[in-house]
């Protein structure tokens, strides 16, 4: 299929082939017939593509502090990878839509196929012929509206919802500043509430639209006829609300606010403009200022947007699919019209030359429509993405025969993968990138393009029982690791899952039964420290110990940024759950052994946790794993110290071997050549797919591992030590 895409780092636009998405459980595969242009938000997007990399930087300084901050923590090599992965990719453009259900995902009941609904979403409502959108994303189109009015529906949610923000009442007087698409469309909500709408904009032609759809007067910011109209229509008070939705660098929206809004006046943003607010005259008049947050309630919440769960309407009236069925009956009825706002309507094949109109003005418009074509006969729907039972695959491959490329497959390609990952495999030598798969078209094909992957899908199956792929990488969330760990075992692939390899003892047994069932044990987990060459130089050094050691990790994790998929530990697991078992790795490696026993504390009122694992001969390891601790302090520091001797690793930059009163050994990186091991462990995961041999870390130590980072949670909650299986 078809996407609208552009390259943020070069600001390409292109109409990229990309495969279908999957139909997901929650969620229904949508066929666009229209979306439209946000000619705001969109062409802000598209012109911010075009600044220099500097000018990146100025308008996202936001940005540039997390690019810091990730220097000091992971180095400028794996800095620079992550960042310019990330902007030398393709990235999606549009949100709302409508169009034709084509297939409905398991556990969706209200919409069947043939359905014509309306979609909303940076994510799910894109320009492209085919999108996988979520429950609470999407709403029926009522009878008798047509699709090219239904896919104004985000765009009028967000109107709407800025609307509610500002709780107009019958007979109240509001400013419109911004008479832009947005614009218009809260000047007829306003209307059709019973509101006098005065409109700001020094397009005379969108001042004359916003008069003919409602405005009672309408005029440029800077004469005298907007305050004028202001005096007159509220007696001199100052009107009740204004909603601003200007866009740009000036600050006479919010100046003019000030000056027209009568006494505690509510002062709605809806745009993104600049908001320098006069002290003065904000505080003499006690003006409300509030903000507008997007479609609505439920916006930015993963639990309500990707999971489907609906807030209680007892609780919340209005939310984000509740007000795009709000606004779509208000058009449906007539109360709201959005024909007179399409200035253009063009081919869906003609995206590219659209946008570059509108960026150079050479198309001036409020509202520009993508109409799409109507589908092939005979052509193919697309996977569902389910999860069958798999029957084993027989016997894992075995070395490869001298000169054969050994053939892998990525499920999953985000921002670890096409960072940590690929970039060393596709550099190896005697390595075929064949297939990348994920859930969302762009990522697969960006993937694809970045690498030379042979084929991008959203197929699992067919990757699964393509006998010409070697091995599996499972780059997802957590949640899906095991899962796909196991069915990716029963087909008979060696697997490299990242960690964690189990959120559940539930699912760690599944894996283990899956490796019995099918008699391949092929399994390497992205423990990656081991690996890493300053501690293994370190440890050499350290040499052998003979009697019990004392080994303390401290973990400065941080603080994790509002909205981390790593704070839904209802469904990815706890955050020590995820991350935790690179550190008993690390731990049991240098130890030599697998842990015995757990015990755990918690520090109150936050996630900093004390780990204390016992192992066989007496050594005990205590992992700090903190998130309070200060950003500019090393993430990782780590000392053993057994027979009088003791080791230190500092952040994997410096290394040291004390004996006695002398510090017999000191190892040393540059910040920019700090490595935790990812290439070295993808080195002998490489060497023994291609040979056969034995896997880098072997699978009783790998479960050890994740029994016990799984055993913390419990042992939390009872409070007292949790046993484990004998260590070796």
């Amino acid at each position: 299929m078809k996407q609208v895409v552009q390259n943020y780092r070069s600001g390409e636009l292109a109409l990229l082939d990309v495969p279908v998405p999957g139909c997901k459980p929650g969620g229904v595969l949508v066929r666009s017939a229209y979306s439209l242009i946000s000619t705001g938000t969109e062409l802000m997007k598209v012109s911010e593509a075009g600044m220099s990399m500097l000018g990146k930087a100025r308008s996202r300084p936001d940005q540039v502090a997390k690019v810091v901050q990730s220097v000091a923590t992971n180095g400028v090599p794996a800095t620079y990878r992550k960042v310019m992965g990330k902007l030398d990719s393709y990235t999606p453009l549009g949100y709302s839509l409508c169009g034709v259900v084509e297939q409905v995902g398991a556990g969706v009941d209200d919409v069947k196929v043939g359905d014509l609904v309306a979609c909303a979403g940076n994510e799910h409502a894109l320009h492209a012929e085919l999108n996988w959108v979520p429950r609470n994303l999407y709403t029926p189109v009522p009878d008798g509206l047509a699709a090219r009015h239904a896919a104004f529906g985000t765009v009028g949610s967000i109107a709407l919802q800025g609307v509610r923000r500002g709780e107009p009442q019958l007979g109240d007087t509001a400013l419109v500043i911004g008479l832009g698409l947005i614009g218009q469309l809260v000047v007829q909500l306003l209307a059709a509430s019973g509101v006098r709408v005065i409109g700001v904009d020094p397009d005379p032609v969108r001042c004359a639209l916003a008069a003919e759809l409602g405005a009672v007067a309408c005029g440029d910011p800077a004469s005298t006829a907007v305050e004028n109209a202001a005096a007159e229509l509220t007696g001199g008070h100052g009107v009740d609300q204004v909603y601003l939705a200007a866009g740009g660098g000036s600050n006479q929206p919010v100046e003019l606010a000030a000056r027209l809004s009568r006494d505690r006046g509510r002062v709605v943003d809806i745009g993104k403009c600049r908001l320098d607010l006069p002290w003065n005259a904000y505080y003499e008049k006690e003006l409300d200022v509030r903000f507008s947050r997007s479609y609505g309630p439920g916006r930015y919440d993963p639990e309500y947007e990707l999971e489907g769960r609906d807030y209680p309407i007892g609780y919340v009236r209005w939310t984000e699919r509740r007000n795009l069925a709000c606004f779509l009956d208000l058009v449906a009825r007539g109360r709201v019209d959005v024909e007179p706002l399409v200035s253009h309507t063009a081919d869906f094949e003609d995206a590219v030359e659209t946008y570059r109109r509108l960026d150079d003005g050479g198309l001036k418009a409020v509202a520009v429509l993508f109409r799409y074509p109507e589908p092939a006969a005979g052509e193919a729907p697309a996977p569902a993405v389910a999860v069958p039972a798999v029957r084993s695959g027989g016997a894992p491959a075995r070395a490869r025969s001298a000169g054969s490329p050994l053939r892998l497959a990525f499920v999953g390609a985000g921002n670890y993968a096409t960072s940590m990952l690929l970039p060393h495999l596709a550099q190896r030598d005697g390595v075929a990138l064949s297939t990348v798969v994920t859930t969302t078209a762009l990522s697969g094909a960006n993937a694809q393009r970045k690498f030379g992957f042979a084929k991008a899908t959203t197929d699992l199956d067919a990757v699964l029982g393509d006998p010409a792929v070697d091995a599996v990488f499972v780059v997802t969330r957590h949640s899906s690791h095991a899962e796909l760990t196991r069915r990716a075992l029963l087909a008979g692939k060696a697997v490299f899952v990242e960690k964690p390899l189990a959120l559940t003892e539930d699912e760690l047994a599944g894996v283990l039964s899956a490796v019995e069932e099918s008699g391949n044990d092929r399994l390497q987990v992205g423990f990656n420290r081991r690996f890493a060459p300053l501690l293994q130089e370190a440890k050499k050094q350290f040499g052998t110990r003979t009697g019990p050691a004392n080994l303390r990790y401290l973990v400065n994790a941080g603080r994790l940024e509002h909205g981390s998929w790593y704070l839904r530990q209802g469904t990815e697991g706890s955050r020590f759950t995820g991350e935790g078992g690179h550190f008993v790795d690390t731990a049991g490696w240098l130890l030599d052994a697998d842990p015995v026993s757990v015990y755990a504390v918690t520090t109150p009122g936050n996630e900093d946790l004390q780990v204390v694992l016992r192992y066989p001969d007496g050594s005990t390891a205590t992992i700090s794993y903190v998130t309070t601790g200060p950003a500019g302090f090393p993430k990782e520091t780590l000392d053993l110290v057994a027979d009088g001797r003791a080791l230190r690793l500092d952040d994997f930059l410096r290394a040291a071997v004390y004996d006695g009163r002398r510090k017999r050994w000191v190892g040393s990186r540059l910040p920019k050549a700090r490595d935790k091991g990812q290439s070295a462990e993808l080195a002998a995961f490489v060497k023994a797919v291609r040979t056969g041999g034995p896997m880098p870390v072997p699978l009783e130590s790998l479960a050890a591992t994740t029994a016990a980072t799984l055993a913390v949670p419990a042992g939390l909650a009872a409070g007292a030590p949790v046993t484990l299986a004998s260590g070796r």
